[in-house]
């Protein structure tokens, strides 16, 4: 029996202007909308991801950090 979806959990979320027009090209390219979207990705978090390549995103987007907050 498929699991019934809810969406149970509100949150406010900062994203930047090019992380907000990736989620809505991937929402729209999936027919969801932006909290579906969400939810599929941290979901299947581990599947849609690759470990090393995360890791090494991670690291650069965490250099360019504070730069980018100012």
């Amino acid at each position: 029996m498929p699991k019934r979806f809810r969406l149970t959990r509100r949150f406010n979320a900062a994203m930047t202007e090019d992380g907000y027009r990736r989620l809505r090209r991937f929402a729209q390219e999936a027919g969801l909308d932006e909290g579906e979207a969400l939810s599929f990705l941290f979901e299947n978090f581990d599947s849609v991801t690759d470990s090393d390549n995360l890791t090494h995103r991670l690291r650069l987007f965490n250099s360019d950090l504070e730069a980018r907050k100012r």
